[in-house]
């Protein structure tokens, strides 16, 4: 584990090229996430995640995926998961309770069962993100509810079946997106509210989360911090410790997202300086993919401790 370097890297395709299996036995990256890109069949699926396997001779290898399910479904050629919105999930939750608790268990255990057929361990989920009035799409249907006491409870259930289902979650986007007026793939949000404020509503529902991951958002606290995303933030970094508790594992949101505003090296390095402790770069671009790898560090005692504990979950 200590040999491998503190970032989570996608591929172009599906399956490996010369370059992606030598840049994987160069970098060793602590991870790999796929896209629909990478997913045609389930057999198919599987060869390529075994490939990647076999590389670090590791059969807990960090694999992740971003299924949410609704429009976040990179399982698509697969099955179709479109109806299962979170919105749809903390409708259920508010009026019928009985069946809330039926129809996600039986929706989770689902996507499990296809996520370990195609050989992933981690899942970016669950969104822990409000659904707020007038803010921009991108979150949308894709959060629970606008109570952040609802958001939590489905955010704890979510946790806990997909750990009894050996998958490890990602709580994103850490310490809340809801709020943003644009998306942060294309510019950077900037949100006004002061820190009394986001500390009862947006930030409450990341607390107490028993999850070894979790996601910056790529978006400004201006009265937090006015110059820096999450990602690249001491002061939110500290905050994600201290006033909201997570003490686990803080993997950044993609650095090839538009809300960054520096090169990618700076990107690369600003996070770890901030105090994230792994950068997830998605876009399979193989000279971006040699930025990140060259300028992230090797895992560190404390990575290398949680990912360990993480792997016991797995068996």
């Amino acid at each position: 584990m200590n040999n491998r370097r503190s970032f989570i890297t996608g591929i172009k395709s599906e399956k490996l090229t010369k370059k992606e299996k030598f840049f994987l036995k160069k970098y060793k990256p602590w991870g790999v996430i796929l896209f629909t890109r990478n997913i045609r069949n389930i057999s198919q699926a599987f060869k390529l995640t075994s490939s990647i396997r076999k590389i670090f001779n590791d059969k807990n290898y960090p694999i992740l995926i971003d299924q949410e399910g609704g429009r976040i479904n990179r399982l698509n050629n697969i099955i179709s998961f479109d109806n299962f919105t979170s919105e749809f999930f903390g409708k259920k939750y508010t009026k019928k309770y009985k069946e809330f608790r039926f129809l996600y268990k039986l929706f989770i255990d689902k996507t499990s069962y296809f996520l370990r057929l195609i050989g992933v361990n981690i899942n970016t989920s669950p969104v822990l993100d409000l659904r707020i009035k007038g803010a921009s799409n991108v979150i949308g249907d894709r959060s629970f509810s606008n109570d952040p006491k609802i958001v939590s409870k489905i955010g704890d259930y979510c946790i806990q079946l997909f750990r009894e289902n050996r998958i490890g979650t990602v709580i994103k986007h850490i310490p809340g997106h809801g709020l943003s007026k644009v998306d942060s793939h294309f510019l950077t949000p900037v949100i006004s509210k002061n820190q009394s404020f986001l500390i009862k509503k947006d930030f409450l529902a990341f607390k107490q989360k028993k999850t070894f991951f979790a996601m910056t958002a790529h978006i400004i606290f201006n009265k937090i911090d006015k110059e820096n995303t999450v990602t690249h933030s001491r002061k939110l970094i500290k905050l994600i410790r201290n006033k909201i508790g997570f003490k686990n594992i803080l993997i950044s949101d993609d650095l090839s997202m538009k809300s960054l505003k520096g090169t990618l090296k700076e990107n690369t390095i600003k996070t770890f300086n901030a105090g994230c402790n792994i950068a997830l770069h998605c876009n399979g671009n193989i000279n971006e993919m040699e930025i990140v790898g060259k300028y992230s560090p090797f895992v560190s005692k404390f990575i290398t401790k949680k990912t360990s504990q993480f792997y016991k979950i797995l068996s």
